[in-house]
């Protein structure tokens, strides 16, 4: 493996990414140099790789054991830190394990452990009780949104694996909030602390109130979906009943979308992901669960449609569009007899009588039963489309590429006859199945 480590340029110039922001810049400096460090910045501003840089300074090449753990408190969070070490090339095996996917995909990965794991404190706990790996190399501990990680419900497993790491010499803690109280089991002393919160970044978010007439805010919030147009974003909602009355409401009104919800398995959830991420999907009905941790790019605006119960949903709400120095769009859906709770302010009333412009669905997903595993490529992909398929390079869209399939966004118009022509042809050495998602 020693032969394969890359330096910080080069992993740079994989990323394309000509130069760090101020806050990684001083992240990097202060995790290098200290033993303990917390890091508060907002959310969309490179956190992932803030952490990921120093910390694959700290691994010993020689070894072959884990040496630096990555807790987080939801599965997408795992897979999303995951795929940005991946994309560094660095050179070191990572993985992430996490309730709700089966315990012998875990337990294949870690037959070849890897030096960086990343977990949910119940899936970490199941592997550290079963002795599936050595914890006596561990190192480096991240809570990445120790906020949510550290809360009550997690707090007995949190306590349990930190406990069980005799050589920890740096602890990294990241959150996009402030004012959380650190519990003395996780043993975090004088912690120097990178602070960029506070940094001025509000004045790009626009906060907009619509009011609805009556307390069925259904009609009210397709008024505002046609008013904005076809620009992706997000739809917030406090339970998951309500994203399924949403849901059936947009579907009668024939308005793409895909549901994200704790109530959901993760195989769908992910999928929900992909369909938003290559634009099969306009919008995402979702529960707070979306409003951190998930792989999707920037909104242009974000929807309340029930409004939050506490300030910090607000916030990661709100996080998810006008991400550095973008521009976006809050908007606060109430009805008129609605209390506005005490952090909600300064929302300008939002005039949406006139409609924009609609252009219906353009892509459709495809899923290929063969992915990294089968040593298949996005090249590969990409040519049994255009060889076999027959399509030109406009009509292939965002091609994402999984250990075990793939999915790619083909227009909707030819979908079918792409899945008729491409099912059950070769790819690579391996025949592979292509259907609708």
């Amino acid at each position: 493996m020693a032969n394969n480590i890359k330096n910080q340029a080069d992993i740079l110039a994989k990323l394309k990414i000509d130069a760090l922001n101020p806050m990684q810049i001083e992240a990097l400096e202060v995790i290098e140099s200290s033993a303990n460090t917390i890091l508060l910045s907002p959310t969309g501003t490179g956190k992932t790789l803030a952490f990921s840089l120093p910390l694959l300074k700290t691994l010993d090449p020689e070894s072959k054991e884990v040496q630096a753990l990555i807790l987080v408190p939801s599965r997408e969070l795992a897979i999303q830190i995951e795929q940005v070490i991946r994309s560094m090339g660095s050179g070191y095996k990572v993985n992430a394990v996490y309730g709700g996917r089966p315990m012998s995909k875990d337990k294949i990965e870690l037959k070849h452990t890897p030096a960086i794991l990343i977990g949910t404190p119940g899936r970490i706990s199941d592997h550290f009780s079963n002795d599936r790996f050595s914890k006596k190399y561990i190192k480096t501990l991240v809570l990445d949104e120790f906020d949510k990680s550290l809360e009550v419900g997690f707090e007995y497993e949190m306590r349990g694996i930190i406990n069980q790491l005799p050589a920890l010499s740096k602890r990294i803690l990241t959150s996009a909030t402030q004012g959380v109280e650190i519990p003395g089991f996780v043993n975090l002393n004088k912690p120097k602390i990178v602070n960029y919160l506070k940094a001025k970044r509000t004045s790009q978010l626009a906060f907009k109130s619509v009011v609805s007439p009556s307390k069925n805010k259904l009609k009210t919030l397709l008024n505002l979906i046609q008013h904005i147009g076809n620009e992706p974003g997000i739809i917030f909602c406090n339970l998951k009943d309500s994203i399924l009355e949403v849901s059936d409401f947009l579907e009668r009104n024939k308005i793409s979308h895909a549901c994200f919800s704790g109530g959901m398995e993760q195989k769908d959830r992910e999928r929900a992901l992909i369909k938003f991420r290559n634009g099969t999907c306009q919008l995402l009905i979702a529960t707070d669960l979306a409003a951190r941790g998930i792989d999707i790019p920037e909104m242009k605006y974000i929807i309340h449609f029930e409004l939050p119960k506490h300030e910090e949903e607000f916030i990661h709400r709100n996080g998810r569009t006008a991400r550095v120095n973008e521009k976006g769009t809050a908007y606060i859906l109430r009805w008129s007899n609605e209390r506005l709770p005490e952090f909600i302010k300064d929302s300008k009333p939002a005039d949406i009588s006139k409609k924009a412009h609609h252009i219906p669905q353009y892509w459709e997903t495809l899923f290929i039963s063969g992915g990294r595993k089968d040593k298949i490529s996005k090249g590969d992909i990409a040519g049994l489309f255009f060889k076999q398929g027959g399509i030109n390079k406009d009509q292939l869209g965002t091609i994402e590429l999984k250990p075990d399939c793939a999915f790619v966004a083909v227009p909707l118009s030819i979908a079918n006859d792409l899945v008729e022509k491409l099912n059950n042809t070769r790819l690579k050495k391996k025949k592979v199945r292509v259907t609708l998602l």
